[in-house]
């Protein structure tokens, strides 16, 4: 596995919505279809993409009929695609795949085009943050590895929280799932040292120095959910916390790239981004979102059915 060491962030603890800090990058904000919207992307034009997608919400069949190949011959990753997962057929592990859930067709055909298109985005030194919750995370990755080859994921990320009602009937289901692949696994950018770190569980095993400095995090990230008091509310039901963002952020790009969002819902992803000198673009087709985004960040620009105009 390759890790490139770069130039440390900017990176701040503050929060970065609502004017918790001063924002040194662009962010447009295309409101549309996501779909039609990334198709007009150039090729490798993005350095990250995070995509936290509506879980499985068992969507109508007329939107799984979308096709599930991108509008021209090629597909990335072609040979992968077609070799498939342990040299099994890609559509074949997709049929089997149907077994499990009635509403398998429904999700994966929605979400297939678009992971299709993400990638297609993604720089040579690119990485795709994929964000699912449990009934989800187990299809993507098994899918994921044969669209486009198992040697391209580099981690399963665990986000654990503690809030809400609490079954007694099994084990609480208290965490998200964050999927991570990376576009070529001998040259995708990783740098550790941007990364804000956090606090020892156990500052006494350590040296006071080191308990100072606090430690790299890990694959498993405590974090809590957007305060409903904090600073960084906006209201926007599935608003993700800065701190989620701004870890990836920070990791998987550098000062100048360009980051993209297109299911980007409060905006956290741009106001992160722009906060640490990255360029974002957000897409959402719904008019709340977009409103909530030019709200979050006046800077932006707002791009509708092809026009651009100042926000």
């Amino acid at each position: 596995m390759s890790e490139k060491a770069g130039p440390a962030s900017a990176a701040s603890g503050r929060s970065v919505g609502g004017g918790g800090a001063e924002a040194s990058g662009s962010v447009d904000i295309h409101h549309g279809d996501n779909l039609d919207v990334i198709r007009g992307f150039a090729d490798g034009s993005f350095t990250l993409v995070y995509l936290d997608p509506p879980f499985n919400t068992g969507r109508t069949q007329e939107r799984a009929l979308e096709t599930a190949r991108p509008p021209r011959e090629e597909r990335p990753g072609d040979v992968v695609v077609r070799r498939g997962f342990h040299g099994r057929e890609y559509e074949r592990l997709k049929g089997d795949l149907r077994a499990y859930g009635d509403r398998f067709d429904d999700y994966w055909g929605f979400l297939e085009p678009r992971l299709l298109e993400a990638w297609r985005l993604l720089a040579d030194d690119g990485t795709l943050y994929l964000h699912l919750d449990y009934r989800e995370a187990h299809y993507a990755k098994v899918l994921l590895d044969a669209l486009v080859g198992r040697e391209r994921f580099l981690n399963e990320l665990i986000w654990a929280y503690d809030y809400g009602a609490k079954t007694r009937r099994r084990w609480p289901t208290k965490h998200d799932t964050i999927l991570v692949y990376v576009k070529d696994p001998e040259r995708y950018w990783f740098d550790s040292e941007a990364v804000d770190r956090e606090p020892y569980m156990a500052p006494g095993l350590v040296t006071p120095e080191k308990a100072a400095r606090g430690k790299l995090p890990t694959d498993v990230w405590w974090h809590t959910i957007v305060p409903t008091t904090g600073r960084e509310k906006t209201g926007y039901p599935t608003q993700k916390p800065e701190g989620i963002l701004r870890r990836i952020v920070q990791a998987s790009s550098r000062p100048g790239d360009r980051v993209l969002d297109f299911f980007a819902g409060s905006g956290t992803t741009g106001a992160v981004a722009s906060a640490l000198g990255r360029h974002a673009v957000l897409v959402d087709d719904n008019p709340e979102a977009i409103a909530v985004m030019s709200e979050r960040m006046p800077h932006a620009t707002v791009i509708a059915s092809g026009t651009a105009q100042a926000s």
